[in-house]
């Protein structure tokens, strides 16, 4: 079965946003951040680019489609 997961927190740590100003720059709350890193809920295509576009990143570089 194919997994999502995401390097979200490592983006955020080095460009040293909060899960707050994230959310706020992609226009959500802090919680979809929240539930995104943790792998409980994929975002849409469109919000996936509004994330790798926060951080000056393709969507390939935050988010990994990997084989279990």
């Amino acid at each position: 079965m194919a997994t999502l997961t995401n390097r979200i927190r490592e983006y955020r740590a080095h460009w040293k946003y909060t899960q707050e100003q994230l959310a706020n720059l992609v226009g959500v709350r802090r919680e979809t951040i929240l539930h995104i890193e943790h792998n409980r809920f994929a975002p849409s295509l469109t919000l996936a680019f509004k994330i790798a576009r926060a951080f000056n990143a393709g969507v390939e570089d935050i988010f990994i489609w990997g084989q279990d």
